[in-house]
């Protein structure tokens, strides 16, 4: 794996240097994640935002630039996208393009083309390409993913997914981005990708899928979004596993106060059921439940989700550059929770059943968005 990082004195590895794109709530949790992880990665570049304080920048002044020049700064070695959903794969792409690895915030993109894309250029120049998927590295998950790998659970039967949330009407005027199916708006794209990709990582492929989806809470245009392009609000979808099993995806903007996503997978010999990282229950013979966590999720505040999972991703991340471990969420994962996604979606849309293999990569000469 091709890279540019440089050794210095007193640290596990060599120092990274790390720009970010997109200094909003997300990037500065990346920039947290960074502190913590000095002197093994270092903050060199951001833009967006404000000028950043000192902590978090402990190994010195970091340049407050535009986008492009910390794509291009030659002490960037990984570049983080943290900016809106809709520019993710254009602004990984240009990171890989000028030789650097890319940590990017989910999803990779908002089409399978364009995911497959962002791959490609990837694996053709030997470079990083890590999805962000935090709540994967939290301890009751690992514990979970460990308990299938040994077949604790027995042959999966029936596994659900829900993410209860609410946001006001501030959280979207504030952005109206949030609002724009094109720009990756939506419950299900912006809010419950976290909780589909933890669904596809423990549980496996997913063989087909039917959905239907509205926007129950939230007026439809006029406003900043036009009507035929307002996201919904609230997405249910059924799912048939390869592995046999059947599953339920139900994500929501519309119920307030907002509630803890939940997990729940039942098999032949156990259950378990998670609400976040609270281990409501866990049935599973011979396995000794783990603890629960104390987070208090993004339910009803995106900002209360904390840093630790980004520095949990980050330090598999480092060791990847490393040689020492396989990329986290690598592209080729990050493609088919998109591909996951995007079958959602287009069921909804259609009313048909949607088979996420079969999704085309509708490669083209257009711009990736």
């Amino acid at each position: 794996m091709t890279g540019t990082v440089q050794s210095a004195p007193g640290a596990a590895g060599p120092v990274v240097g790390v720009g970010i794109v997109g200094m909003g709530s997300i990037g500065v949790l990346h920039a947290l994640a960074l502190r913590d992880l000095a002197p093994r990665a270092r903050l060199v570049a951001y833009s967006g935002g404000g000028d950043l304080d000192a902590h978090l920048t402990p190994g010195g002044h970091a340049a407050h630039v535009p986008p492009d020049d910390v794509v291009r700064h030659e002490d960037v070695d990984v570049v983080a996208v943290c900016t809106p959903s809709g520019s993710h794969a254009r602004l990984a792409l240009a990171a890989l393009e000028a030789g650097k690895h890319v940590v990017v915030e989910k999803p990779l993109a908002l089409t399978v083309g364009d995911a497959l894309r962002v791959e490609r250029v990837a694996r053709e120049r030997g470079l990083l390409v890590s999805m962000v998927s935090q709540r994967r590295f939290e301890p009751q998950h690992q514990a979970l993913r460990r308990a299938l790998d040994d077949g604790a659970l027995g042959r999966l039967r029936l596994v659900a997914t829900h993410v209860p949330w609410y946001r006001d009407d501030d959280y979207y005027a504030a952005a109206p981005w949030r609002s724009s199916t094109r720009q990756g708006g939506g419950s299900l794209m912006n809010q419950g990708v976290h909780n589909v990709d933890l669904l596809r990582w423990l549980c496996g492929p997913v063989e087909s899928v039917t959905a239907q989806a509205g926007t129950l809470a939230r007026a439809v245009g006029p406003g900043p979004v036009a009507a035929d392009d307002t996201a919904e609000d609230t997405t249910v979808a059924t799912l048939r596993l390869a592995s046999g099993a059947l599953g339920v995806v139900t994500t929501t903007t519309a119920t307030p106060p907002g509630f803890p996503a939940t997990l729940a997978l039942h098999g032949s010999h156990g259950s378990v059921e998670l609400a976040q990282d609270e281990v409501l229950r866990w049935d599973v013979p011979g396995v000794a439940a783990p603890g629960s966590g104390g987070s208090a999720g993004g339910a009803a505040d995106p900002l209360a989700i904390g840093h630790a999972g980004h520095r949990a991703q980050w330090e598999r991340v480092l060791a990847a550059l490393d040689g020492a471990a396989p990329p986290p969420v690598g592209a080729a994962d990050a493609v088919e929770t998109v591909r996951l996604l995007c079958a959602i979606r287009e069921a909804a849309a259609t009313g048909r059943a949607v088979r996420p293999a079969d999704l085309a990569a509708r490669e083209s000469a257009a711009p990736v968005r």
